[in-house]
């Protein structure tokens, strides 16, 4: 199938799939004699756990090594569940960092008036935040 065809199977996005073969993520399709590349059901499954993937956050790197382990039928699950615990980890200190950014927006507006006058405590504390 060409590339429209894998994207559409995949739900990942043709740009998104030239990104992934140009990293290396994917390997490389042939190409017809028309010049199309020529994905198969492989690359659709292999486009689709990268896409699962980063829907759980995990990076490019981390995508890697999942994608190695996935291949490896030799491999250890506690290497898998290993990565999976540090990305539930990485994702529990982004939810406090997010949780404290959203407490101090709610905070500064609580402190605006919100009326037609131009000052404003929160456009305040951005230009503090600057210097």
């Amino acid at each position: 199938m060409n590339i429209g065809g894998a994207s559409k199977k995949s739900g990942v996005s043709q740009r998104m799939i030239r990104h992934y073969e140009g990293i290396g993520l994917i390997p490389v399709p042939p190409r017809r004699e028309s010049g199309y590349r020529d994905y198969g059901e492989d690359d659709v499954h292999r486009l689709r756990f990268i896409a699962n993937a980063r829907d759980l956050g995990f990076g490019i790197e981390e995508i890697r090594t999942l994608l190695a382990l996935w291949s490896d039928r030799e491999r250890s699950s506690a290497d898998v569940k290993r990565l999976a615990l540090q990305q539930a980890e990485a994702l529990g200190e982004k939810m406090k960092a997010i949780e404290a950014m959203r407490s101090t927006l709610i905070h500064l507006a609580k402190g605006c008036h919100g009326d037609s006058r131009p000052d404003c405590p929160i456009i305040d504390a951005l230009a503090a935040k600057l210097n």
